[in-house]
């Protein structure tokens, strides 16, 4: 990462969060955090759908396709990971800022990143939830869709998580979910609660 301009000042904007909040609601992050192939993205995506049909303004930040663009240029290291979060963070904190509802779909298997992005929001007064999709890393290796977990154990994919780099499971969260016993449309009904809380 290169190095910070002293030559740059931050324009404070002249819309207020309480404004936007009016045109939507109040912004928040609901952050959650898995295995690869626990259902985050799923269980993201059809919460995206809900929030929408109920008028509710959402945008979901998913940890994939970031790293088409965003986060491209990043590897998995773990300096690399740590800097994936850092920047997603950063967006989900400037959308939940706008009043949107930033559905943020990413492994981020480390538990001092996501610390970091949680004080990210409250530093903003901002709401940041974390959501533990706890899938057992037997069913994830079970579902594989991509095939990572199958490369892993081959020893064609080094560093990944849940075979041989950590996932470290929160342990203050919001709010936990288990796709095995429960149905996506459970899952999101226990967010959306979450939500009106």
């Amino acid at each position: 990462m290169g190095e910070r301009s002293e030559n740059v000042t931050w324009h404070a904007p002249a819309v207020t969060r309480e404004q936007r909040a009016r045109a939507g609601g109040p912004g928040v992050t609901v952050w959650l955090t898995g295995l690869p192939a626990s259902g985050k993205s799923t269980i993201a995506a059809a919460l995206e759908h809900a929030l929408l049909e109920r008028g509710r303004a959402a945008y979901l930040l998913d940890g994939d396709n970031l790293r088409h663009g965003l986060n491209g240029d990043l590897g998995f290291s773990a300096s690399d990971r740590a800097e994936n979060v850092r920047r997603t963070g950063e967006v989900a904190r400037l959308f939940a800022d706008a009043g949107l509802v930033a559905l943020v779909s990413l492994v981020s298997p480390y538990a001092a990143d996501r610390a970091r992005a949680r004080e990210l929001h409250e530093r903003e007064g901002l709401r940041f939830l974390e959501v533990y999709v706890n899938t057992p890393l037997e069913e994830c290796e079970r579902r594989d869709p991509k095939g990572l977990y199958a490369k892993a154990r081959a020893g064609e994919l080094p560093g990944f998580t849940g075979i041989d780099d950590p996932y470290e499971a929160p342990d203050q969260h919001e709010l936990e979910l288990r796709p095995v016993e429960q149905g996506v449309g459970e899952a999101v009904a226990a967010v959306l609660a979450l939500l009106d809380a």
